[in-house]
């Protein structure tokens, strides 16, 4: 009877959850639990529930990320946060109509998480903000993907990532590492500009992370460069530096990651740039690419 009456109330529970993550509520602030080892709800509490890894025609995100995702990370573990995050629940994409992996196929996909993006209201303040969502653009079969912040006015007002003042910088630097815009994929953490340019709250950018996710299993980058402290904190579950971690390389999934100052940082502290151009020759050095003097 303990057992069955402990199921009904996780079960009630579980929908009173769900019913206000229908509502919009995506994130509850409440101190974590501590549960005692003799405490009945820990011998009776349900193992967690592992969702199915990304296949080639869905996408999924678990509520903690894989442990094999990252093979090499910094050594900095993040601060026990204090916001409990619901779990978001997607339904995965429907099947392409076109060869799995195949161009199409990527574009398709990418097309079909687009919209989904586009319709997204998991953050309230910056849905109701924005002028447009921003997604990524670029090469649907890159082998480099770069990740930025957030949206800022130009990027908001275009709907296209890296097209201010920090990405005409991008693109000069690109142009110096003899690639083209084109043939790389640009996207951010966040895909909605932040009111005031601020930078992407915690609970934001985990809303976010499902998109981020979806495009790097879609794309299958074989590099991942990371502008700015912010994409690569968020993406490699770190608090360390941008200036502690430029000059080393991560592994994310198969993709080996480098991060560097963000273009905007460049803007206003140019003698930045000679430690990112430090950094993007070790890039191109490590992508079997010619490396300019």
């Amino acid at each position: 009877m303990a057992e069955d009456s402990s199921f009904a109330i996780d079960r009630a529970l579980r929908q009173e959850l769900e019913g206000w993550r229908r509502a919009g509520l995506s994130h509850l602030p409440m101190p974590p639990r501590k549960r005692s080892a003799a405490s009945p709800a820990s011998a009776s509490a349900k193992p967690a529930t592992t969702r199915t890894p990304p296949s080639s025609n869905s996408f999924s995100r678990t509520t903690s990320p894989p442990a094999s995702r990252t093979t090499s990370r910094p050594t900095t573990a993040p601060a026990a946060s204090t916001t409990h995050a619901l779990p978001v629940v997607s339904e995965p994409l429907p099947p392409s109509p076109h060869a799995a992996g195949s161009r199409d196929d990527r574009e398709w996909r990418l097309n079909q998480l687009r919209q989904r993006v586009a319709a997204c209201t998991r953050c309230q303040e910056l849905a109701s903000a924005r002028t447009q969502t921003v997604f990524g653009v670029g090469n649907p079969e890159a082998r480099f993907l770069f990740i930025g912040e957030a949206p800022g006015a130009d990027e908001d007002a275009q709907g296209e990532p890296f097209v201010g003042a920090a990405g005409q910088l991008l693109n000069k630097i690109i142009t110096a590492c003899g690639l083209k815009r084109e043939d790389i994929y640009i996207c951010n953490i966040l895909r909605c500009r932040p009111p005031g340019n601020r930078k992407p709250l915690p609970e934001e950018a985990a809303n976010c992370r499902e998109y981020l996710d979806g495009q790097i299993a879609i794309i299958d980058p074989d590099f991942i460069v990371c502008w700015g402290a912010t994409a690569a904190q968020n993406l490699m579950g770190t608090e360390e530096s941008i200036g502690r971690l430029r000059g080393r390389t991560f592994q994310h999934g198969r993709a080996t990651v480098f991060c560097t100052y963000h273009p905007s940082y460049l803007l206003r502290n140019p003698a930045a740039k000679k430690d990112v151009w430090e950094d993007m020759k070790l890039f191109l050095k490590q992508a079997g690419l010619p490396v300019p003097a």
